[in-house]
């Protein structure tokens, strides 16, 4: 991924123009756009990473919106959004909360962007294959897409929506953590770590409780499977990614 945006908004706006301006004195490559489906479809050579300034956007502006909640399934470009409070409720009436990258408060520290941008852009020079591979197992759709939005800049991310989806993808395609939610229908998450570790081949994967299930009944019914954490799905998406990052430098500096 080259050091290159695609900036959406109000090409009147003194505030866009002077983000785009900060952005290239930061060394991208500044494409602009209006909040347009059509102008914003035939781009050529589109960046792979879209930034939606809100200021100065309405309702009126909702096939825009609705154009970049379809399209970054196809595209797959990382969708970030800047506005107020009200703005950023307005987009996320449109957009697909668990399809946003990131969300920033106007006013908008641009250096800031750029520094989080750069990880980014650092993170998609390293070969796909020499990431760390994650499976994320949840049975609810929304949140396996929104977790996948989160690790999938620094990780190989899998989904399965069921224990026994699950397995199975494990049995074929070794991955380096398993986050597994606690409460699933048919095979709850403690059943299918239960039988994670009953097999042979997967039972030393490492696995990550994520869930809304915080109290101590819950916690002490898994300890003897030796889950390596146990973490809230409120958690924000800086402690949570924060969470599996530290896992894997632990992990790396035991082995040292």
């Amino acid at each position: 991924m080259d050091k290159h945006v695609l900036l959406i908004g109000n090409q009147k706006s003194f505030m866009l123009n002077a983000i785009g301006k900060g952005l290239e004195k930061e060394g991208y490559k500044v494409t602009s756009a209006s909040p347009s489906g059509e102008e914003i479809r035939n781009i050529a050579n589109k960046p792979g990473i879209y930034l939606l300034y809100l200021g100065d956007l309405t309702a009126e502006d909702s096939e825009a919106f609705k154009y970049l909640n379809e399209a970054i399934d196809a595209e797959h470009f990382l969708l970030y959004l800047i506005g107020n409070k009200e703005e950023l409720n307005l987009a996320l009436m449109y957009i697909a909360k668990e399809k946003v990258q990131e969300s920033y408060l106007r006013p908008l520290d641009v250096k800031l962007l750029a520094e989080q941008l750069d990880t980014v852009v650092d993170y998609s020079a390293v070969d796909e294959n020499l990431k760390k591979k994650i499976l994320i197992i949840d049975d609810d759709g929304a949140m396996l897409r929104m977790m996948k939005t989160w690790f999938s800049v620094r990780y190989r991310v899998y989904m399965a929506s069921s224990g026994k989806i699950a397995l199975t993808f494990l049995q074929q395609n070794p991955v380096d953590l398993v986050l597994l939610d606690y409460e699933m229908p048919v095979m709850s998450g403690p059943e299918v770590l239960k039988e994670m570790r009953n097999t042979q081949s997967i039972k030393d994967i490492p696995v990550i409780f994520l869930t809304a299930k915080d109290d101590k009944e819950s916690v002490m019914k898994v300890v003897s499977l030796k889950p390596e954490k146990y973490l809230l799905k409120s958690m924000s998406k800086e402690k949570l990614t924060g969470a599996i990052d530290d896992f894997f430098i632990s992990k790396a500096n035991r082995k040292r």
